[in-house]
């Protein structure tokens, strides 16, 4: 895998934030409408949105849109990227040494 440079930090952006490692946390047990999250993270309506599209633009999180509400759910193709990126990190290391 290439490592493009302006990819790979919208990815590990996603998970340098504690509140959307919580928000993956949630997501582990499957989709989750963002009512449900505003409710268990007891955090503001702007704040979820902001750390959603963080999570969306990085790809590690999908959103569907049913009725007024977002529901949202970790993409297993977006996961797979992040491990290809740091596998090809550490490839690229070991090959150095």
């Amino acid at each position: 895998m290439e490592l493009d440079e302006k990819k790979i930090p919208i990815v590990f952006k996603a998970l340098c934030d504690e509140n959307r490692v919580r928000i993956l946390k949630y997501l582990l047990s499957g989709e989750k409408c963002a009512c449900v999250l505003l409710e268990d993270l007891s955090i503001a309506q702007s704040t979820l949105s902001h750390h959603m599209k963080v999570l969306c633009d990085s790809g590690i999180v999908t959103g569907r849109k049913e009725g007024k509400w977002m529901h949202y759910s970790i993409s297993q193709e977006g996961i797979q990227t992040a491990i290809a990126y740091l596998t090809a990190i550490g490839a690229a290391n070991t090959a150095r040494e």
